[in-house]
């Protein structure tokens, strides 16, 4: 535990005033009210799936512990805001403002790297009103998109297959600095084996990888095909051998096979790939991005293969259903920037205070929340798949293995059904409470095999690309009634006249 506790959060800019204006001033609104020791419970959540599908994977857990960890203002925070709040403002706000932490926040999670459904929260937050509420956005942008990437990442594997590598190659085309190292390391943990990313490398631990660029073949010509050089056998007591005879005769064998003259190979892109070869004899990788693969150079039986993939139902993807040599994808303008949905749309939403649950209502169903504090279950059948996650109040008896619950959709009267589950899950893990790391923060390999497994424990339905079938989430009897008895009672009463 303590070498948990030494780690920090990666992120510099991940701060307290990394955040909207509008939570300053709520909080100074919370402080003059005299609302500072209420007790509030948030909900960090999300309303749909991305992607049109009908999962998440959970992201982002871990900069949000050490967030809550690190949560202070600085003298220099304080002077600066001192200088954007109006002038009518107390100066004893900056003092309260200066002593708070997140000593008294305790923030329980599902576990990163869990697949996640709507209305389900991702993270539940307990504690003074006005610290809490200071907290939310910085809260929502590091969930959002570290979610979101983690999710395209592990859409492209599961179309990918478990045995192609991908590699991710977006860093050039990301958005900016952080956007691109976030990317690399939550691709990572959606399924990745690799980037091309090397501070992602240093600073996360993960796998760095490359091809060459154009401009490296285009360096070359067909008259330097001669000199290419020699190559190191594995054997290093083994004497190099010269390269060129060797590329020379499994051309004379490789071309009858694709069913081209040696005459329209390429030899400058040749002369390339067995240059690069020769200074990377264990570890080549081509990048076979071109006008005509097969006359290009590169005809290795096993290819890594650099493409401009667009989604993961593309093509060469697809392809891998039907048999190819293909072994390793680099993807990257698509992936990390995730242009079919650019934005998860995680909310932050008050549920309790002081003991009372607390409800926003909206003529769009989608947007009335589900009030209390709450704990949430996967109950899982006798295939041992995931049946749905069930919502209930904490004072609620626990659903076990073996025994009947009714589970309820949260808005249909109709929809009910009694389910009784083989296994059952407890979603929620507390991993900050009394200023101290609660539960260890596995490494980014530790997350990427919870994704891998989780991935498994769901019908293939619900994975699929294509129309997906939903996944179920539910209510206890106990939390349905009383969410549609709150409901009525604060809902105002229409007048016809």
């Amino acid at each position: 535990m303590a070498a948990v506790e030494e780690r920090m959060n990666s992120n510099p800019l991940v701060q307290p005033l990394l955040t909207d204006f509008y939570q300053i001033t709520m909080a100074y609104a919370y402080w003059k009210s005299g609302k500072v020791l209420d007790n509030a419970v948030f909900d960090l959540f999300f309303r749909r799936n991305p992607f049109q599908g009908e999962f998440t994977v959970f992201a982002g857990l871990e900069e949000c512990v050490h967030f809550v960890r690190n949560f202070h203002y600085s003298d220099s925070d304080i002077s600066y805001l001192k200088t954007v709040m109006p002038s009518t403002v107390d100066e004893e706000f900056f003092t309260f403002l200066r002593g708070i932490d997140g000593s008294q926040v305790t923030l329980s999670a599902l576990r990163e790297g869990s697949l996640v459904f709507p209305r389900v929260p991702l993270m539940r937050l307990e504690g003074p009103l006005p610290v809490i509420q200071l907290m939310e956005t910085s809260l929502l942008n590091l969930v959002n998109f570290a979610s979101l990437v983690a999710t395209n990442a592990a859409r492209f594997r599961l179309a990918a297959g478990w045995d192609k590598g991908l590699i991710e190659f977006g860093l050039r085309r990301s958005q900016g600095p952080d956007g691109g190292l976030s990317a690399s390391k939550y691709c990572y943990i959606g399924g990745f084996d690799a980037t091309s990313n090397v501070l992602a490398g240093k600073l996360c631990g993960i796998p760095v990888k490359g091809t060459q660029a154009h401009a490296f073949i285009t360096s070359f010509t067909p008259d330097e095909f001669p000199h290419v050089g020699k190559l190191q056998p594995v054997d290093k007591s083994q004497e190099p051998r010269d390269f060129y005879p060797v590329v020379c005769n499994w051309l004379k064998k490789v071309t009858p096979v694709l069913r081209v003259l040696e005459s329209e190979v390429h030899l400058g892109e040749l002369t390339a790939f067995s240059a690069y070869a020769v200074a990377f004899p264990n570890q080549f990788l081509a990048l076979v991005d071109t006008y005509d693969v097969i006359s290009a150079g590169s005809q290795d039986r096993f290819g890594r293969f650099s493409l401009s993939i667009k989604t993961y139902q593309a093509m060469p993807v697809k392809g891998s259903r039907c048999g190819h040599e293909i072994d390793t994808f680099g993807i990257g303008t698509h992936l990390v920037t995730c242009q079919k949905q650019p934005a998860l749309g995680c909310v932050f939403k008050l549920v309790e205070l002081n003991g009372d649950a607390r409800m926003k209502l909206s003529q769009d169903i989608e947007k009335v929340t589900i009030p209390g504090k709450k704990e949430a279950f996967r109950l899982y059948g006798g295939d041992g798949r995931a049946l749905l996650d069930l919502m209930q109040r904490c004072d609620d008896t626990p659903p076990s293995p073996g025994k009947r619950v009714l589970c309820r959709h949260p808005f249909d009267e109709a929809k009910r059904a009694y389910v009784c589950p083989s296994h059952v899950e407890t979603l929620y893990h507390v991993y900050w409470k009394n200023g101290k790391i609660c539960s260890p923060l596995p490494s980014l390999k530790e997350i990427q095999e919870h994704v891998k497994s989780s991935l498994t424990l769901f019908r293939q339905d619900h994975m699929r690309g294509l129309n997906p079938t939903p996944y179920k989430v539910s209510l206890s009897d106990n939390l349905y009634t009383f969410m549609h008895r709150l409901w009525l009672n604060h809902a105002p009463i229409g007048e016809l006249f």
